[in-house]
């Protein structure tokens, strides 16, 4: 039922989407001193948000509504950047910082749109 729902299955994919970016940040801090390495990231979710194509249903009259997927279609990995240290390592520890701490923002975001979105939902249904 609650799959349905438009806000909560984006603010899923917003869980996931940094689930998976602190895991790209966990591995970059964890690959500090590894000579070469270049640090990665995720696109910013309302980028792969923008680049997600609607699956399953389309449009075959100009009066129906395009079909709402939430999924990360558009999700890429990509080279974090940052200027290469003399081994070729390119993970900056303060930027990795930054990221975690954005990262935290959009999982704090869903959170609160799933807590506000059942809370809806109880109201509604006559329950506190």
């Amino acid at each position: 039922m609650f799959d349905r729902i438009g806000t909560l299955k984006m603010a899923d994919q917003l869980i996931a989407h940094g689930a998976q970016r602190q895991r790209l940040i966990a591995t970059n801090v964890a690959n500090a001193d590894t000579p070469g390495y270049r640090a990665v990231d995720l696109d910013s979710f309302a980028r792969s948000y923008d680049g997600a194509s609607p699956a399953g249903m389309r449009r075959t009259h100009d009066r129906h509504l395009a079909a709402l997927d939430w999924g990360l279609g558009g999700q890429r990995i990509r080279h974090a950047g940052g200027e290469p240290n003399p081994n070729g390592n390119t993970v900056s520890l303060e930027d990795e910082v930054f990221r975690i701490a954005e990262a935290r923002r959009e999982f704090d975001l869903a959170v609160t749109v799933t807590r506000s979105s059942l809370g809806l939902m109880r109201t509604s249904l006559g329950r506190r």
